[in-house]
């Protein structure tokens, strides 16, 4: 860890760590909105019958239609957040590029579901690299049903120098 004069740790950061969001609610997810999501994903093969094929879907393990892992049921919000305006980029911290992600996979998604998602920033070390003073940030995103069952957790890693 760096000085307190030299970090990019702010204020708003130490705040954050460790507190849940506000939450966000899907709509039901429909039969329609997962055999289009397989269909798109797929394209232009057929997508597994899992994911469109009622009758055949009951004869499987899963016992009904479930969403491919990546099915996102907040894809296509009628309301959006407002898009953070950029701040000057040439400025020391404000430089920035995503670290990637890594997903872990709970229950699937089935017709009805109702999603709800929160997120957390959980931790960040900061250290020098051939970038100078570098902050790397890691954001914690799960889902759950209305079942209280988790679905899908996401580990986001931000970098900015």
């Amino acid at each position: 860890m760096t000085t307190e004069e030299e970090t990019l740790v702010t204020a708003e950061m130490l705040e954050r760590k460790g507190v849940w969001g506000e939450s966000r609610v899907s709509p039901p997810i429909s039969e329609s909105d997962i055999r289009k999501w397989a269909i798109a994903s797929y394209w232009p093969e057929t997508p597994p019958r899992l994911f469109w094929d009622a009758d055949y879907a009951a004869s499987t393990t899963w016992g009904g239609l479930i969403a491919p892992q990546d099915f996102n049921p907040f894809a296509w919000p009628i309301d959006r957040p407002p898009i953070q305006s950029m701040a000057d980029r040439s400025s020391r911290g404000n430089r920035g590029m995503n670290g990637g992600q890594v997903e872990t996979f709970g229950v699937p998604m089935r017709p009805g579901d109702v999603i709800t998602a929160r997120s957390r920033l959980k931790e960040w070390n900061e250290r020098t690299t051939r970038l100078g003073l570098t902050l790397f940030s890691f954001t914690e995103l799960e889902w759950r049903n209305q079942r209280d069952e988790l679905v899908k957790t996401r580990i986001s890693t931000g970098i900015r120098f």
